[in-house]
């Protein structure tokens, strides 16, 4: 497929733009990963959801990406939290990144092209901090190595922030060593207890920002065209990364910026100050991750997402929904040879629409719309086919259902076994319901001999005492199958 025309919403201009690599065919995306610390919660895994179906969706589209997602592993939070588990940091942030790739994995978030940690590349942060030094706009101060604000006309610029505004809002806390209150630590003198490394102010470690500047340099170069990451970090992180890069290069750093919107646990922002953050592993717990990754998806990325039960709930059942409609589709078409020729309708809307969607600024709740007309027929044509052809119905149905796997290669759904999702969904309600599976069983083999005997009077009334128990069944092509029915609002 050739690279197509996508737009999407320019943090830095603040208006959607066509999308125009700097290398035609190629594209460059860097965004800011995980501070392996802890358990990572799930507006980070929004976020990192986000920028998957982004990068899913720009290959699709035939573009040659190099994905970078970096980990931070060298951070004062990491140290704080080794120092409460008698850890040493390096030790602690190599755990949480087997446990960041575990949850990634069970979201199903493709590895990244590079994965870089800031552990390994204190050569590159050190050489672009002496570049800075040497320009005059970083200074060394007692060991540590400040950039100075003033000295970059630009600053801001990414946050439209007033400079002067700034600097009456900040304060020089103690033990900094800067000389105005916006100036930030591109290094910092070691200090008892930290890991540390040998550099030309001393030995110490790097401050935050400087890191993302020297991986997204080492791997995508010094200007590359989509840098992205959540809200929150446009300032000070992101404005600082600017700053830094541009100042060091004397080139243009990211053309184009991508900002996912803040997660609101029950209609308050999330955040670690508040103490209502739900780790992705308890999520996990709780709801199927491709469910959660609809639930994801069902918002534009840009936008405020409001995490409820009820809106977990609601996602589990539309991707029960859509696993259903699957298994009816694959019962009746899979592996069948219905032959060349017309197909009912016009099919390939929905694709259509899909892609036209996601060409919008990675509209992927538009992309869900498109695909609920795209599900609706495929059960029409399953249940109550308009047209009698069944070699035309059969058509439609394989070409609908290979248009699914394509899209399943975009936003990561739809990855499953129909039998196989719905078994796991199954047990999950079983074990949150209490149900009884062997009471079930026995009830369904008894309404099955009831039907033998052609004895539907005794078959309804077992129908009924499982619907009493919570169940609902399903007579399909396959067999009869059941699930735990949706409990009563």
């Amino acid at each position: 497929m050739a690279a197509a025309s996508i737009r999407l919403f320019n943090t830095m201009t603040m208006q959607k733009e066509t999308l125009v690599p700097a290398v035609p065919g190629k594209l460059g995306v860097y965004v800011c990963g995980p501070t392996v610390y802890s358990y990572i919660h799930i507006g980070n895994a929004r976020t990192f959801t986000s920028f998957d179906v982004v990068v899913r969706y720009l290959r699709y589209r035939g573009f040659d990406v190099k994905y970078v997602r970096n980990y931070t592993d060298v951070d004062d939070k990491i140290i704080k939290a080794a120092q409460e588990t008698g850890e040493q940091p390096v030790e602690l942030a190599a755990r949480f990144v087997k446990l960041f790739q575990e949850d990634a994995r069970a979201l199903h978030l493709r590895e990244p092209d590079v994965s870089p940690k800031v552990s390994d590349h204190l050569a590159e942060i050190i050489s672009i901090i002496q570049k800075l030094v040497e320009k005059g706009v970083a200074y060394e101060s007692q060991g540590d190595v400040y950039f100075s604000v003033r000295r970059y006309p630009e600053y801001a610029k990414l946050s439209k922030r007033n400079l002067d505004d700034l600097c009456a809002g900040e304060r020089v806390q103690p033990g900094e060593q800067k000389h105005e209150p916006l100036d930030f630590a591109l290094w910092k003198a070691a200090k008892p207890g930290e890991p540390a490394w040998d550099s030309p102010w001393g030995k110490g470690r790097p401050g935050w920002h400087i890191e993302c500047s020297a991986m997204s340099a080492r791997y995508l170069g010094e200007t590359f065209d989509i840098h992205g990451g959540a809200l929150d970090l446009i300032f000070p992180h992101h404005e600082n990364e600017i700053a830094q890069s541009e100042a060091a290069s004397g080139k243009t750093f990211a053309r184009y910026w991508m900002h996912c919107g803040f997660l609101d646990l029950e209609g308050a922002k999330m955040s670690k100050s508040l103490g209502n953050v739900v780790r992705l592993r308890d999520a996990l717990e709780k709801v199927d991750a491709e469910a959660l990754r609809f639930f994801f998806l069902s918002t534009h990325y840009r936008h405020p997402l409001g995490f409820t039960d009820k809106g977990l709930a609601d996602a589990e059942q539309r991707m029960e929904y859509f696993y259903e409609t699957l298994r009816k589709v694959d019962e009746r078409v899979g592996g069948k040879d219905f032959g060349k020729g017309a197909l009912h309708g016009e099919p390939g809307k929905f694709l259509t629409e899909f892609e036209s969607q996601m060409d919008d600024d990675f509209n992927t709740a538009g992309a869900l719309g498109a695909l609920s007309g795209l599900f609706a027929l495929m059960n029409e044509l399953t249940d109550k086919p308009p047209v009698k052809d069944k070699a035309l119905v059969g058509r439609t149905l394989q070409a609908l259902r290979e248009d699914v796997r394509k899209v399943s290669a975009v936003l990561g759904l739809f990855e499953d076994e129909p039998a196989q999702w719905l078994l796991r969904r199954r047990d999950r309600a079983v074990k949150e319901r209490g149900i009884d599976v062997a009471r079930v069983e026995q009830l369904l083999q008894a309404r099955a001999d009831a039907r033998k005997a052609k004895n539907f009077a005794e078959a309804d009334r077992v129908r009924d005492e499982l619907k009493g128990l919570g169940v609902e069944i399903m007579d399909t092509a396959g067999g009869t199958v059941w699930k735990v029915a949706a409990p009563s609002a």
